[in-house]
């Protein structure tokens, strides 16, 4: 069976009004290409994300820190409480074939090193950047708007999917 990729978005709860238009953009792109939008489920780059998608028609999951479905944000159309905090972004990462990063902070770089450790491809927007003395570039692929940055992630995801 051919299943729609699934495409983690992560990034800041409280994003200045550019970066959580650039996200809702991105969840737009992700739902206009047939994919399903996962990510924290909450505010921020989160629920702009879900609102972009959710404006195109498209499926979201919000994998939430919380007991509470209702902490949800009102674009999330499955919601998970998991009860587990922090150690959701874990889940949300391994949800997902492919992540796009969009701004953030250490809970975000969280969700990068989990992806990176699990060899899930990271496309980044106005994201961390990771270098280490003698480790070579960056991790991240970067991209330059919405558009670009959901095609990389999925071309990149689309090899995991099979």
């Amino acid at each position: 069976m051919n299943r729609a990729p699934v495409i983690a978005v992560i990034g800041e709860n409280d994003p200045p009004p550019d970066v959580a238009a650039l996200a809702e953009a991105v969840g737009a792109e992700i739902a206009s290409a047939g994919a399903t939008l996962v990510c924290g489920g909450l505010g921020g780059v989160m629920e702009a994300a879900c609102r972009g998608a959710r404006g195109k028609g498209g499926v979201t999951i919000g994998i939430l820190p919380g007991t509470r479905p209702t902490d949800a944000n009102p674009h999330v159309t499955y919601a998970i409480p998991t009860g587990l905090g922090h150690a959701r972004n874990i889940l949300v990462v391994r949800a997902a074939q492919a992540v796009i990063a969009i701004g953030g902070r250490y809970g975000t770089l969280s969700e990068i090193a989990f992806a990176t450790i699990e060899g899930i491809p990271v496309i980044g927007l106005r994201t961390w950047e990771l270098k280490r003395e003698g480790m070579g570039e960056d991790s991240i692929r970067r991209a330059s708007d919405a558009k670009e940055a959901v095609a990389l992630a999925l071309q990149a995801a689309r090899p995991r999917a099979r």
